[in-house]
């Protein structure tokens, strides 16, 4: 594979730490696997109406296909070619559609993969009820929130070894013979410990009492937490959002998740000064001189226009985006955390089928906006599916580009298709008195919708 780069287009740059986008940048796009090639067509055809609309030709993308998945492993026998990922270093600012995750070993997702080899750091996960969307809660219109996930570290980072390995072995033996209180909390990691169970409970035992222990590591950095935490408190303050909340399972995870929540007061405090007011300020002055003057503290400093950094356990989190949605903004987390709690607020706006996302590193200006929902294979071809989810992550990207004008035409257009109950099957047949269409006319209504 070598890379094609359209005739006139230009390259995205990065000046004084902003990006410098010319009137025809060149954008590269994966159209994805599975229902991919359906609803990148649909997408493609709102984002260039709408730079149109918008800015009467003065504007316009170069888009450049480059290839990951099956297309790619098609081609060129591999599942994500060099050229793809140099294509996204060179030119900065990217697209795709949902990707193949290859089985039987390889690589272990290709989303993962393209994250960690651009240092994408930051997922960013808008989630915000658009009228006319059936939902299955009360009040969707209360949902309005950003989640900054990390995207480089925690379990993602996959330091995993297979039960019953040479190499679980010898993780098992390095932690018995180094940290000996630590292996004891393994239950079945000694043939002793299964051989007295299977006694006790009567239970068929592997063969010969065999150890199989599945083992895996969980890193968490200062660097990388703080670079996440600094630029969601960074989109809070420019956007003037009320609050950033640091979820973590710090009650139990005490120096990976706990840390995370101490490095994010540290850097809140340290970084953002009288911008901000902490939930670490909160609990000292509470200490100090009680709750009540805590309370009077905090009250203050948020009636001055300080941005509230707080913390909260994932588990209640994910209880409270249900029943306390307004009490959440702007949402700061590890990774798995991340994935739980933006396909669970999804589900509320409409589902993952319209979910947008980014993947950003907010200081080399590299970004791959995405579908957030999977392939589909069963519905590739049939221009069927809804193409929400990347319309919007396009969306997002017009933002990064500076190009909001465009970016307002592609949600209005999108609101007013889907109030007029003009949709695809999936919110058809959740809708009373929608009209079905197939995925490229959802997008012809979008543009005649801006």
């Amino acid at each position: 594979m070598t890379l094609n780069p359209p005739a006139e287009g230009e390259r995205i740059s990065l000046r004084d730490g902003r990006l410098v986008v010319p009137d025809h940048p060149v954008i590269p796009f994966i159209e994805g696997d599975g229902i991919g090639p359906d609803i990148w067509r649909a997408s493609r055809r709102v984002f260039d109406a709408a730079i149109e609309k918008a800015f009467r030709g003065k504007k316009s993308i170069r888009w450049m296909e480059v290839y990951a998945g099956e297309k790619a492993f098609n081609l060129f026998k591999t599942w994500l070619p060099d050229d793809t990922v140099k294509a996204f270093q060179h030119y900065l600012v990217g697209i795709k559609g949902p990707l193949t995750t290859p089985v039987g070993g390889g690589i272990r997702s290709l989303n993962v993969a393209l994250r960690q080899l651009l240092d994408l750091y930051v997922c960013l996960r808008p989630v915000r009820y658009l009228d006319g969307v059936p939902s299955p809660v009360k009040r969707p219109e209360a949902i309005d929130m950003v989640i900054f996930r990390e995207n480089t570290e925690d379990i993602y980072a996959g330091i995993e070894f297979a039960s019953a390995s040479p190499d679980a072995g010898k993780i098992l033996e390095f932690l018995s013979k180094e940290f000996p209180e630590s292996f004891k909390k393994i239950r079945f990691g000694t043939a002793k410990a299964i051989e007295d169970w299977t006694k006790i409970s009567g239970a068929a035992s592997g063969p010969d009492h065999q150890v199989q222990v599945g083992v895996g590591f969980k890193p968490v950095s200062f660097h990388g937490s703080s670079r996440l935490i600094r630029a969601a408190i960074r989109h809070a303050l420019e956007h003037k959002r009320r609050s950033v909340t640091l979820v973590h399972k710090g009650n139990i995870m005490k120096f990976t998740e706990g840390a995370f929540r101490d490095w994010g007061y540290q850097i809140a405090e340290q970084e953002f000064g009288s911008k901000v007011y902490t939930g670490a300020q909160w609990e000292r002055t509470r200490k100090e001189k009680g709750e009540d003057a805590a309370h009077a503290e905090q009250k203050t400093a948020l009636a001055s226009g300080k941005l509230l950094v707080k913390d909260a356990i994932a588990d209640i989190t994910l209880q409270q985006v249900l029943t306390r949605p307004d009490e959440f903004d702007v949402i700061a987390t590890l990774n798995l955390n991340g994935d739980y709690l933006s396909d669970a607020l999804a589900a509320q706006v409409g589902g993952i089928g319209i979910a947008p996302g980014g993947n950003i590193n907010y200081v080399t200006g590299h970004a791959v906006f995405e579908a957030t929902h999977g392939t589909a294979p069963k519905y590739a071809n049939l221009d069927k599916v809804n193409p929400g989810s990347v319309i919007l992550s396009g969306e997002m990207m017009l933002r990064y580009l500076g190009w909001g004008e465009a970016a307002d035409l592609v949600v209005r257009g999108l609101e007013r298709t889907i109030r007029s109950k003009v949709v695809t099957y999936d919110f058809a047949r959740l809708m009373t008195g929608a009209r079905e269409v197939r995925c490229s006319e959802f997008g012809e209504a979008v543009v005649a919708n801006m």
